[in-house]
């Protein structure tokens, strides 16, 4: 595939003119993209509802596919390799539309379904996007113009406290905004393609295992021209994904490095200073105009230098116009009677003035400092910034207005403590996560339209059913919390580990596997985006409580186990690889891996390190297998000495019988012998062990009557 237009992330917070005209030109290219696909879905879909017409249905997309060359697409209209594919399925379509029957599913779940996901989210959240950013720029341009109008002779605290902040915020959901639009229309580039291939694909697919026409060398030969389309589809889908991942990463960066430029004031001169060696500037300005004699008007357009030139472009205009030349140009702060930083451009021969107003003193300084190191021409040495550096005493005193101006303008500003507490605000309501707009999921980590828990509900499993059932029949009442009524620290007494973190829950989602290691990114990115969309902000706070059998879910308050996780059924854990205090876990639920098994993800937040925690859920595990190790050790070895015990008692049965036998013989040896006497019938009585030992044990009485029998 050729490469990819996209529009650059980079450039969203300077909003310049020429973005704005690359933004047009992908907006008339997604309303082209719209256009095609309403009708490309139509088509399909007479193929889906009306098997009778399924002939003249495809012939139609047949016709469609052949005039995708001739769409006027703004971006990548010439594309020979699309065309080319789209016309070689056009004339496969053609050859198989002697087919009138198809399995409705199979059309449903191969062909239908992809197109309408394309048209009916993808294309319907750029419209939404589109008008939320329209919105948030509107709002912006109010909020600057409220910024701009503050007066000098009326200095309100309080009102210039609301229109810095009321910049600050429409600035940053612009931007934020803006950013998030950007990174969908990009995407839009590559679901473009993706979603006119995968509904074909799908179509053939199904069409030629349910048909089975033509040749096995025909068949084999489609079948060779899918898969290669297929592997096409999937290399696009992946440079997708992969430019999708490098754009929220620039939108993560972007946004922790640019907070500090949202607000209109000056910023710290510690982390930000004033940089006098410029040779080149552009941004927003505000121009006065005559508009009578006395009267006058400012108007905010886009300045930029160029050579020695100083021009200016409005927002809706494709190119910029001159408005003044720089060369041997003087300019300096001005003292305006009802604007601030102010500062006045007039050319070498004195005829024109221009007066302009930049947002920050920083900015006003950085004007005059370039303009001053135009003027001089320093922008034609080879060395423009160390030629500037050797000229910044002059831009300096350029730049220092009189003393009576810095007074009035030093009483104006806020003071530290209150900017303090305006930035420790704005820190807290940082900590919430971003809002990601575009929810992409990822079909082999995480299953489509799966949805998201944000509350924390126990898992049913056999376990608790089986445990409510119990405490049915026992005549006891059962916790709604999901606890037998123990107190839930002293379950665990006899465990090795304990450890207690603070965490909050964030959500849960079912996931198809537990095998890959972006399963818990994935998910931690979805969730995350799901409570930026839905304006879920908060949070429950539990204990959880980490030993060698199971992982607990504790209210801080009533000190009572919320959810209960074996720790047999924890799979894997992990932290987020930049935002550490965030971790997860997943869970096999009830069904032990079978077909009514659940894999469940679950994503916190904690105080402390994810990764501390997640290293003690590891650490417990190994104790608990070492522990299991030990229990088996320590039960063949019982079975050991059993086994020991009941030879020892067999040995000691063959002893007592030899024993006895050889008592036999002894007494049968005896009374063999002459003078003994026997019995009436002629046998000899023969006494044995045992037999002694019962007359032994029948008192005082048995052995004197054994004897006067023997």
């Amino acid at each position: 595939m050729p490469g990819i237009e996209k529009l650059p992330i980079e450039e969203t917070l300077e909003d310049s003119p020429q973005t704005r005209s690359l933004l047009g030109v992908f907006e008339e290219d997604t309303a082209a993209i719209s256009n095609y696909c309403t009708l490309l879905y139509q088509a399909m879909h007479r193929i889906y509802d009306a098997q009778n017409e399924l002939s003249a249905a495809t012939h139609l997309t047949s016709r469609l596919l052949k005039e995708y060359d001739k769409q006027r697409f703004p971006l990548g209209g010439d594309d020979e390799v699309m065309s080319s594919t789209l016309h070689q399925f056009a004339k496969v379509i053609d050859e198989l539309s002697s087919c009138h029957a198809v399995l409705s599913t199979q059309l449903a779940d191969a062909m239908m379904f992809p197109i309408s996901q394309f048209k009916e989210r993808d294309l319907k959240e750029i419209l939404t996007l589109k008008e939320v950013f329209q919105i948030s720029s509107d709002d912006h341009d109010t909020a600057i113009n409220r910024y701009s109008r503050l007066s000098k002779k009326k200095d309100n605290d309080k009102m210039r406290a609301e229109a810095v902040e009321d910049v600050y915020t429409s600035r940053k959901k612009q931007h934020q905004t803006m950013m998030h639009y950007f990174c969908s229309l990009n995407t839009l580039q590559y679901k473009k393609k993706t979603a006119l291939l995968e509904p074909l694909l799908g179509y053939m697919q199904a069409q030629i295992s349910f048909f089975k026409l033509g040749s096995e060398n025909l068949t084999q030969q489609w079948e060779d021209f899918l898969a290669n389309i297929g592997t096409s589809v999937q290399n696009v889908r992946r440079e997708m994904e992969e430019e999708v991942s490098q754009m929220q990463e620039t939108i993560q960066q972007m946004e922790s490095s640019c907070d500090t430029l949202y607000a209109p004031c000056d910023p710290d001169p510690v982390h930000s200073p004033v940089c006098r060696n410029l040779t080149r500037k552009q941004g927003y300005l505000y121009i006065r105009n005559k508009t009578g004699l006395v009267s006058t008007s400012w108007e905010r357009q886009y300045f930029f230098t160029q050579g020695g030139n100083l021009m200016h472009q409005g927002r809706a205009e494709v190119a910029g116009g001159l408005v003044t030349d720089l060369d041997n140009a003087s300019v300096m702060a001005v003292d305006s009677d009802d604007r601030r930083f102010c500062f006045q451009v007039t050319s070498f021969d004195g005829k024109k003035v221009v007066t302009l107003q930049a947002e920050s003193r920083k900015d006003c300084e950085e004007w005059i400092a370039t303009i001053n190191n135009i003027s001089r021409r320093i922008y034609l040495s080879e060395n423009a910034e160390e030629v500037a550096a050797r000229a910044n005493q002059s831009a300096i005193e350029a730049v220092t207005p009189s003393p009576s101006f810095q007074q009035r303008h030093e009483s104006m500003r806020p003071a530290s403590k209150g900017r303090v507490g305006r930035t420790s605000s704005i820190s807290s309501a940082g900590s919430e996560p971003s809002p990601a707009l575009s929810v992409l999921s990822l079909d082999a980590l995480v299953a489509p339209d799966t949805p998201i828990q944000f509350d924390i509900i126990s898992p049913v499993s056999e376990e608790n059913s089986g445990h409510s059932k119990t405490a049915a029949q026992s005549g006891r009442r059962s916790n709604p919390f999901g606890e037998s009524g123990d107190n839930p620290v002293t379950e665990n007494e006899d465990s090795i580990l304990h450890q207690l973190f603070i965490v909050r829950f964030l959500g849960s989602m079912e996931v198809k596997t537990a095998e890959s290691a972006d399963v818990i990114p994935e998910t931690m990115r979805q969730i995350l985006a799901a409570r930026a969309i839905h304006n879920i902000f908060r949070m429950t706070e539990s204990h959880l409580l980490v030993t060698c059998d199971c992982l607990k879910l504790i209210d801080p308050q009533t000190q009572v186990t919320r959810l209960r996780f074996p720790l047999a059924s924890v799979l894997q854990s992990s932290s987020h690889q930049d935002n550490k205090r965030l971790f997860g876990f997943i869970l096999q639920t009830a069904g032990g891996g079978g077909p009514d098994s659940r894999v469940v993800c679950y994503i916190f937040e904690s105080n402390d390190d994810g990764e501390k925690i997640c290293d003690s859920i590891g650490l417990a595990k190994q104790i608990a297998l070492h522990s299991a190790v030990d229990h088996k050790a320590a039960e063949k070895r019982k079975e050991q000495d059993k086994a020991k015990e009941k030879q020892q008692e067999e040995l000691s049965k063959q002893k007592q019988i030899e024993k006895d036998l050889e008592e036999q013989s002894r007494l049968i040896a005896a009374s063999s012998r002459p003078g003994n006497p026997s019995a009436p019938d002629g046998h000899f009585v023969v006494l044995s062990n045992s037999q002694s030992e019962d007359s032994d044990a029948g008192g005082e009485e048995g052995p004197k009557k054994g004897e006067s029998e023997a």
